[in-house]
């Protein structure tokens, strides 16, 4: 299933990836979320502006990876914002870009794991989760952790594609075909991957990121898991947070209609965003 795998894929172009750009000389994956800040806030422009999530506001990025998207926050007024992040190796990287933007001041990296971070109670007025609901181990933990550590009538901004959105699987960076997800096993997936980066400049860096091994010694894929929409719904119907907007962003606007149907929107919604007050 592996050779079909990677001849399917063949017939794919690569969607533009931050890794693959840095690989290539042509921009640093700091710098790519910077460019790409607005984006991940602009599904909440709907409903919001900037000035209410930012200005002179105490902000926390939750999953800053490089800090690219947390420096852009930080240009728009902020008084203090955090980027926490679990891998301690992008520290340097989103330092120094703050530093090049002139936010040093404003800026904090702190590597934390986002279910038990080092912060006092009712801390921050924002805290944004941008496509990290989908990756953290146990996100009831992690809105459990928001709630304790956002100030009364604080907000958490949070979104994510689900899991079954054309790359929910998050590998993108070396598999281009859309849905492979639900065509091949998690087994195949992970071989494929391995094979498709295992000679890049990076590519034990990646494997590492993405694959871990269970107890039993079966590999499978850890950075990932395997958010729903209907398990997000769940979390969110359980939490303590008031929900003051909820929308699903189908992928292309003919696609809205089939992307409410409860079966369909899982596999047409591009991103599920929500914004909670304390």
């Amino acid at each position: 299933m592996q050779k079909l795998c990677m001849t399917v894929n063949k017939m794919f172009k690569l969607p533009v990836h931050p890794f693959n750009l840095n690989n290539e000389g042509k921009k640093s994956y700091a710098q790519w979320q910077y460019e790409k800040g607005i984006d991940t806030i602009k599904f909440y422009l709907k409903h919001t502006n900037i000035d209410d999530m930012f200005k002179n506001k105490t902000v926390l990025d939750i999953g800053c990876g490089a800090g690219g998207k947390t420096v852009y926050y930080a240009s728009k007024g902020v008084s203090k914002i955090v980027g926490v992040e679990i891998l301690g190796r992008y520290k340097e990287e989103a330092e120094k870009l703050a530093k090049q933007y002139g936010m040093e001041d404003k800026f904090e990296f702190v590597c934390a794991d986002a279910s038990n971070t080092p912060f006092d109670d009712e801390t921050f007025d924002t805290i944004i989760m941008n496509d990290a609901m989908e990756h953290v181990d146990e996100p009831e933990k992690v809105l459990d952790e928001c709630y304790r550590i956002l100030k009364k009538d604080g907000k958490l901004y949070l979104n994510f594609p689900p899991y079954n959105h054309p790359y929910g699987a998050h590998l993108s960076d070396a598999i281009g075909m859309p849905w492979v997800h639900v065509f091949f096993s998690e087994k195949t997936l992970i071989e494929t991957y391995k094979e498709l980066v295992k000679d890049l400049p990076d590519g034990k860096d990646r494997i590492e990121f993405r694959i871990s091994k269970r107890p039993d010694g079966t590999e499978y894929f850890s950075y990932i898991n395997k958010m729903t929409i209907k398990r997000a719904n769940k979390i969110l119907d359980n939490s303590r947070f008031h929900l003051e907007y909820y929308s699903e962003e189908p992928l292309r606007g003919f696609l809205k209609y089939p992307a409410r149907l409860p079966f369909f929107k899982e596999f047409l919604v591009k991103m599920v965003v929500c914004i909670l007050r304390k």
